[in-house]
């Protein structure tokens, strides 16, 4: 049998740079052990180029932030005919759209906090401490500010006090051009993953974030040591159930393909609250998607060879 050649896609030039590459070498490591060839490939302006002149067998996406979520590269490597694990660039741009996405979820009848989305015209236009105050007056203290695209919690923060809102609007609108401000709801924060690496879509175990700070923010992310993880959750039988049955539900809802994970808060009354879902979760030393894995008793290579497998045999 041929050896298969996979490309993984890491880098570009969105703002979690540096994490996309420390996905992607972890990703190309793990993939070289079940004995595939393997190329890493940064997405710059010789992308194309190298698909057309070396032509992998499959593509791999390890890509964080912009091009590589929000549809863009999965749109060009379908015009090249290239086929990739993840999802379709369509599905992509509706999971990309925080708001869309809450939106559909919602009408689907999951729950997930309430919010507003407000774009930077919005602040201009109506006068930045009005709208503020409506806000708050509309979701109450405390509330998540987060960009309304965008991962790694970057330009994200909880306001506790209205006096903060305004930095912290200045701070969110530096990585977006709209504002997702929704009510902060005190839980148990999860993340559930979900493969497609048999014959249906599955949930792996839930990782509960435990952040030393009590956010789940960039630094908590990717600091070793400042998150503790525990996989399986510290949660009773019946939510772990609620919860893998949610990012199933959001995963065939969206439109999902291969791998997702679904952020999630268990709320002090034990609802299930969906925060976001992601196309390319993370996969560096201190990601959730790993650690799950890993509580599944499946190793990342394996699991990413077999989704690499299923990729190569749908043609696209």
């Amino acid at each position: 049998m041929t050896q298969r050649t996979v490309a993984v896609l890491a880098g570009g030039l969105s703002h979690e740079r540096e994490v996309s590459l420390r996905s992607g070498r972890r990703l190309a490591a793990s993939l070289r052990k079940t004995g595939l060839s393997v190329v890493e490939w940064d997405a710059d302006a010789s992308l194309l180029g190298r698909i057309r002149s070396e032509r992998p067998d499959a593509v791999a996406i390890a890509l964080h932030g912009g091009e590589g979520e929000n549809g863009s590269v999965q749109a060009v490597l379908d015009l090249l005919g290239v086929p990739f694990v993840g999802t379709p660039a369509a599905a992509c741009r509706r999971a990309w759209d925080k708001p869309t996405a809450k939106a559909e979820l919602q009408r689907a009848g999951l729950t997930t906090p309430d919010w507003v989305a407000l774009p930077h015209s919005t602040f201009r236009e109506f006068g930045a401490q009005a709208v503020l105050g409506a806000m708050v007056e509309r979701l109450g203290l405390p509330l998540m500010v987060k960009p309304d695209q965008g991962g790694s919690a970057l330009g994200a923060q909880v306001v506790r006090d209205e006096a903060d809102l305004p930095a912290a609007m200045v701070s969110c609108l530096a990585y977006a051009d709209t504002v997702l401000a929704e009510r902060f709801v005190v839980g148990t924060e999860v993340a559930v993953a979900v493969v497609h690496d048999g014959a249906e879509p599955r949930a792996l175990p839930p990782v509960e974030v435990d952040a030393a700070g009590g956010v789940y923010d960039y630094t908590a992310r990717y600091t070793p040591g400042a998150t503790t993880f525990h996989c399986p959750a510290r949660l009773d039988p019946a939510t772990v159930d609620a919860l893998q049955d949610a990012a199933l539900a959001a995963h065939g809802l969206l439109g999902l393909r291969d791998v997702s994970r679904l952020d999630a808060v268990v709320d002090e009354e034990g609802r299930v609250q969906i925060l976001e879902v992601n196309v390319s979760p993370g996969l560096t030393d201190t990601s959730l998607l790993p650690t799950a894995a890993a509580a599944d008793g499946i190793e990342l290579g394996d699991l990413y060879a077999a989704l690499v497998e299923r990729a190569v045999e749908r043609g696209h």
